[in-house]
């Protein structure tokens, strides 16, 4: 595979069918991978047996991926299902169910958090191109400048209703973009938004 790819050469080449760009996706994911399985898990054998169930779904549905998305999301939320599917089958009675998922959804949220904010960041500014002009700033000022609605009608001049209507219009499209792509990238932006 020629150097200077981009990822986007990478998953190309991938969906063809080049081993050696499955490789390179491999590489570059595997230990963010198992990091984020072995915080759901707690238990090694089992973490690395989720990413290489997950790789080896990649390669074998390497036709659904869209290149024109960064693969990490897609990665992490197959990794998420397959280790939420190996704790439904730890958990033998309601009470050890119910006391995985509370704590599940708490280092599931703090990992995610973690792992994919850049990934997450550099996909939300593909998307947030197609974004009008008003609706592209408000969207920056409410994820990543951290501000709630009324520090933003502040700002700009408008009422809080307006900014959340432009919220509202701006995460309908990104839903679209994100629905391509991956739903947890969407509900983490959604909940970022909306926590305000």
């Amino acid at each position: 595979m020629a150097t200077g790819w981009t990822e986007q050469d990478t998953i190309i080449a991938l969906k063809a069918g080049d081993e050696s760009a499955f490789r390179k996706i491999f590489d570059l994911n595997f230990r963010k991978l198992y990091t984020f399985s072995f915080r759901l898990l707690k238990n090694k054998e089992q973490a690395e047996e989720v990413v290489h169930d997950t790789l080896m779904n990649v390669w074998m549905n390497r036709d659904r991926i869209n290149p024109d998305f960064p693969i990490a999301p897609y990665l992490y939320t197959i990794t998420r299902r397959l280790a939420l599917n190996a704790l439904r089958q730890i958990a033998t009675s309601q009470k050890a169910i119910d006391q995985l998922w509370l704590n599940m959804e708490k280092v599931s949220n703090d990992t995610e958090e973690s792992i994919l904010k850049e990934d997450l960041q550099r996909f939300t500014e593909a998307a947030l191109v197609n974004l009008p002009p008003q609706q592209q700033q408000i969207f920056r000022m409410s994820r990543f400048d951290g501000l709630n609605y009324d520090e933003i009608a502040e700002k700009l001049n408008i009422s809080r209703n307006t900014v959340k209507n432009h919220l509202v219009a701006a995460l309908k499209t990104l839903r679209i973009h994100f629905n391509q792509s991956d739903v947890i990238c969407f509900l983490m932006v959604s909940m970022a938004v909306f926590k305000k």
